[in-house]
């Protein structure tokens, strides 16, 4: 089969380079949003939400609608994750969050100008496959009831394949859902001990052909490298049993050990974590591996087949990042419900309170549950839409940033520019006057690069040059 030439990575664009990845792998923020949601500020609150929600039809003219909703509830405790969960087998408690998510929808619902038209869908967790059959129907009468979801939208559900059987993938078909993201992490059974998740192949399997015997479009699966007791024999195995079960989208996480901030890690032993080294080895022959089978590098930790919607998405220049990770959905307006769950509204962000305590005492006084959030400056939009192109494309017009955000573009990044010059002297990208490109060895990278631009890591920067011991 052969193919014109792209701007779209190839396989032979991503170059694995340990040495510069050592060099230059630094902790970051993984930008789904810029800025990050630890810079969103409590003055941003729930009537500043309404205003916008208010304002969205001014104009005559509204983006299309994404709609969020966090399921926190989980069965059983992986001792790797750090999202916000609740572990029960108490249905009583999702029957209850079910009642409040149902006030909070009809809430931001009766404060929303503009048109209901709803063309993405996400349920995350938590194990959004913990409610029952009843619960989904209801929480999806509830969402139909006020939104009007789109045919060919893209709705998608994240599923434990340890508590989903068959009927329950043909209900999920039922109700819309047409994307699938299965959790994994590893399929080796002493990795998967030392993380509290056990999980055959075989139950993976019949959840990924139930879906494929109910028209799902899309499986995507969840990998970690560098769980405890992982080394790459083991991982390599895992990797034959996944490319066996052929998932349209492949997500393969770095395991970020902090213990200090999320309580379940500290049951993981760290002397039983693999090192930096055969870390970085068990991701570039996962990465080896992947492109081999085809699979296309999208960025980040997201690889996906050459004919999945993404990997067009990202040939036509169209591709987005959002709170959901990649996607194909132009700029939506994105509307969150339940526990901390983030959403954006034109030029704002917000974010739900974290406990069911705030969730519940907040509702019961008709009021949104709203933590924090930011309105975003101008200064904020040019900079997300640097991080945006950097992250989805690789590269990034000069030309187009400074006609859309009418600045210099040397003149307005003359620092930036000069902090990228030691990453292009290694080859990790180019600056010509049009473009900067991230060249193959900078793409594993492009985080760090992404970073660069990040006004917010600056100012924390020249605050801690001084003390800054190393």
């Amino acid at each position: 089969m052969h193919s014109s030439h792209t701007t779209m990575t190839s396989q032979k664009d991503l170059v694995f380079d340990p040495q510069l990845i050592r060099r230059f792998d630094i902790n970051g923020p993984r930008y789904t949003s810029y800025p990050t949601a630890d810079r969103f500020v409590e003055a941003f609150d729930a009537r500043a939400l309404r205003d916008w929600l208010a304002k969205r039809g001014v104009g005559g003219v509204s983006r299309p609608l994404s709609l969020y909703f966090h399921i926190p509830f989980c069965n059983t405790i992986c001792y790797y994750c750090a999202c916000n969960k609740i572990i029960t087998k108490d249905h009583g408690r999702s029957a209850k969050y079910l009642k409040y998510l149902d006030k909070e929808i009809e809430l931001q619902s009766e404060a929303l100008g503009g048109s209901r038209q709803v063309t993405q869908l996400h349920l995350g967790g938590g194990t959004p496959t913990f409610l029952s059959h009843e619960e989904m129907r209801q929480l999806m009468d509830s969402v139909r009831s006020r939104f009007q979801l789109m045919p060919n939208g893209e709705y998608s559900i994240e599923v434990d394949p340890r508590k989903v059987d068959f009927d329950t993938v043909e209900l999920l078909a039922d109700l819309g859902f047409n994307r699938m993201s299965v959790g994994v992490q590893d399929f080796n059974p002493e990795v998967q001990a030392a993380v509290n998740r056990i999980q055959s192949i075989e139950e993976t399997k019949l959840v990924m052909d139930a879906a494929r015997a109910t028209g799902f479009k899309s499986i995507s699966m969840d990998l970690i490298y560098g769980l405890p007791k992982q080394n790459v024999i083991s991982f390599n195995r895992t990797l034959e049993e996944v490319l066996a079960l052929s998932p349209d989208r492949i997500s393969l996480y770095s395991y970020a050990h902090l213990p200090g901030l999320f309580k379940p890690q500290r049951r993981i032993v760290s002397e039983q974590l693999p090192s930096a080294d055969t870390k970085l080895q068990i991701l570039q022959l996962a990465i080896r591996r992947l492109t081999d089978e085809g699979y296309v590098y999208i960025g980040m930790d997201h690889f996906a087949k050459p004919d999945d919607e993404l990997t067009v998405a990202q040939r036509q220049g169209r591709l987005h990042r959002n709170f959901q990770g990649y996607s194909t959905q132009a700029e939506c307006d994105l509307l969150a419900f339940g526990v901390s769950a983030i959403g954006k509204i034109g030029p704002v962000y917000s974010q739900n309170v974290k406990t069911l305590d705030e969730y519940y005492d907040i509702l019961d006084r008709d009021e949104l549950p709203v933590l924090r959030g930011i309105e975003l400056t101008a200064d904020d939009l040019l900079r997300r839409a640097i991080i945006q192109a950097l992250m989805c494309h690789f590269e990034l017009s000069i030309e187009s940033i400074e006609i859309a955000h009418l600045i210099k573009f040397r003149e307005y990044f003359a620092d930036e520019l000069e902090d990228l010059r030691a990453m292009e002297e290694a080859g990790l990208l180019k600056v010509s006057d049009e473009w900067i490109s991230v060249l193959p060895p900078g793409r594993l990278l492009v985080r760090g690069i992404a970073m660069v631009f990040d006004r917010y890591l600056r100012a924390d920067r020249e605050r801690a040059r001084y003390s800054r011991v190393i």
